[in-house]
């Protein structure tokens, strides 16, 4: 019987580090919120990503509403999000009643398209109305193109909050992604490059990085004032990290660079092995940049004979784990009364099967699959994958 092979799944270090440090809790007693891990945890964050201040929360998600939440983004305010991403990237916009405007991406990078956003600021400040955010992604870990759209947000002094939630360890001109904006997102889910079993943190990199990091350590907690009674003045959140999840993401943190490489190998394997292929093509990559290739993505063109269900199918009879590219949010039904704005003209939809348009995002969405890309796979793991792609276009 064939082993399973994952998309991407926790990888636990050979050393134990993760096991030291929740052992180190439970003999303390500190397994709850609060606790010497948690601490640690967020200090060796700021001292390996450059970053002004880092608060350990439960997920990814809840850093991205604290965010909004310091930022000051509320009901009826505007959001202009990048449109190919998961949900998460967008969800806690509606958490604070304010509204996501939807941007497309470029080819280049699969990220938010600057012209895009450019583009969406001239519109809404015609009618008066700028949004009080930006969320820009860097998608499986492919960084945006960071600096025009810093400089736009910078002119138009709207905050950006970046979601790195699937690129710890991306870094771009040697600065590692989620320190570019006011506000940065990491994810320590079990698919992530990293794990604490769940988790994420809010990083920080504002002037008043460390006062802003109290007023989200407030809200984090209940916002419960200072008295000795239960007192509660506005309404918080229980969103902060526990310490033996954090213990797990002190030991993951240690092996985050070799990760990394890993990750890398497995991307540099498939372009060796399958980039060959006639119609396919690799996720894009930049000179500037430094990807932790999270995960492995390819393109089939458009006249490419082989499709992306072809390939999946294929994959799951052969018991191996892969996936589509996001489903841009703008396509969501969840989102069907957002805006969305893209430089494509004349934009109309090209499959109703399962609802992609001819946007830069809907074209990436249609003709991408997401290849295996967990760390533990052996170079056997790999040679399978490639071994049953490649008979495809043998058939």
């Amino acid at each position: 019987m064939k082993q399973h092979i994952y998309l991407a799944s926790p990888h636990m270090s050979e050393e134990g580090y993760e096991k030291f440090f929740i052992k180190e809790a439970f003999d303390t007693n500190w397994i709850a919120p609060l606790g010497e891990n948690v601490t640690e945890f967020e200090r060796e964050m700021e001292e390996k990503l450059g970053a002004g201040a880092a608060v350990a929360l439960s997920a990814g998600t809840a850093a991205i509403h604290m965010a909004l939440k310091a930022i000051g983004v509320g009901e009826g305010d505007l959001v202009f999000c990048q449109s190919l991403t998961f949900s998460a990237s967008a969800n806690p916009i509606t958490y604070v009643n304010a509204k996501p405007v939807f941007i497309d991406s470029d080819e280049e990078t699969w990220n938010m398209s600057p012209s895009a956003l450019q583009k969406a600021f001239e519109k809404y400040e015609k009618l008066g109305k700028l949004p009080k955010a930006v969320i820009v992604v860097h998608l499986y870990g492919i960084c945006a193109k960071i600096e025009p759209i810093a400089q736009i947000c910078k002119k138009y002094r709207v905050p950006l909050i970046e979601d790195a939630a699937e690129s710890l360890g991306t870094t771009y001109k040697g600065k590692y992604t989620g320190t570019f904006g006011d506000y940065g997102i990491i994810s320590f889910n079990g698919n992530k490059i990293i794990t604490s079993s769940g988790g994420g943190m809010l990083l920080i990199n504002t002037e008043d990085a460390k006062e802003r990091a109290r007023e989200v350590l407030f809200l984090a907690t209940q916002a419960r004032e200072a008295q000795r009674w239960y007192q509660h003045a506005q309404i918080g959140y229980n969103y902060r990290m526990s310490n033996v999840v954090a213990g797990i993401g002190r030991g993951q943190l240690k092996v985050l660079d070799q990760r990394v490489e890993q990750k890398r190998a497995i991307y540099e394997y498939y372009r060796k092995h399958i980039g060959d292929l006639k119609g396919l093509s690799m996720m894009p990559q930049s000179r500037e940049a430094y990807s932790n290739c999270w995960l492995s993505a390819i393109q089939l063109d458009d006249g490419c004979r082989v499709g992306p269900f072809d390939i999946m199918d294929a994959l799951l009879a052969d018991d191996v784990e892969s996936r589509p590219i996001w489903k841009p949010l703008h396509l969501q039904p969840v989102f069907a009364d957002c805006d969305f704005v893209t430089e494509k003209e004349g934009l109309h939809m090209v499959d109703e099967r399962i609802g992609a348009d001819n946007s830069a995002a809907g074209t990436i969405f249609l003709r991408g699959v997401c290849m295996p890309s967990d760390t533990k796979m052996t170079e056997r793991d790999l040679e399978r994958v490639c071994g049953v792609v490649r008979k495809l276009w043998k058939m």
